[in-house]
C-alpha cells in the first residue's frame, strides 16, 4: 500500500469529491435556466440580494446568475486540476498539487463567505447554514495545509562516490 499521501492531499481530495460534482451541477443548472435555478437554495441569497439591494432587472439577474456559475466553475476547475496533479506520485510527494488546491480553497472561501453574508442580509437561514458549512470545510482544509506545511523535497544525493569527491581543506582561508 502506498504511504506517500500527505494529510492535506487526502483532505483536498475529500473536498474535491464534494465540491466538484455539487458545484458543477449547480453551475450547469444556471447555464441551462439562469432565472429558474438562480432561486434554488444554494443560489437564492445572491438572487434576493441582487434583486432587493442592487435592484437589477431581468437581464441584470441573468448576468449575475452567469457570473455566479462562472465563479463556481472556476473553483471546480481548480479542484479538478488538483485531483489530476494528485494522481502523479512525484507531484503528490513533492507537494506539486498544492498550488491548485490553495487557489481552489482561496477562491471558494471568498465565494462562500460572500454568499453567507448575502444570505444573512436577506434573512435566508437555510442558505446561511449551507454556505457557513461549506466555508468551514474550506477553512478547515486550509488550516490542515497550514499546520502540515509545504512538502519537503528530499535532498539530492551526490552522484560521485565520496572517495572521488574533492577533498575538504581543514584550514581553508
Amino acid at each position: 500500500m502506498s504511504t506517500n499521501w500527505r494529510i492535506s492531499s487526502f483532505t483536498g481530495a475529500l473536498l474535491a469529491a464534494y465540491f466538484v460534482p455539487t458545484w458543477a451541477i449547480l453551475a450547469y443548472k444556471i447555464i441551462l435556466s439562469p432565472i429558474h435555478s438562480f432561486y434554488e437554495r444554494a443560489n437564492v441569497s445572491a438572487a434576493f440580494f441582487a434583486s432587493d439591494y442592487l435592484q437589477f432587472a431581468a437581464m441584470g439577474m441573468v448576468r449575475t446568475a452567469w457570473l455566479l456559475a462562472l465563479a463556481r466553475l472556476i473553483v471546480v476547475a481548480f479542484f479538478a486540476l488538483f485531483i489530476v496533479l494528485l494522481t502523479r506520485s512525484a507531484s503528490r510527494k513533492s507537494g506539486g498539487a498544492d498550488e491548485a488546491l490553495l487557489v481552489a480553497l482561496g477562491i471558494g472561501s471568498v465565494f462562500c463567505f460572500a454568499m453567507m453574508i448575502m444570505a444573512s442580509v436577506v434573512h435566508e437561514a437555510e442558505a446561511v447554514r449551507l454556505h457557513a458549512s461549506e466555508l468551514l470545510m474550506l477553512l478547515g482544509a486550509t488550516i490542515v495545509w497550514a499546520i502540515e506545511g509545504p512538502a519537503k523535497v528530499p535532498a539530492e544525493q551526490p552522484t560521485e562516490p565520496l572517495a572521488l569527491a574533492e577533498p575538504q581543506l581543514v584550514h581553508n582561508r
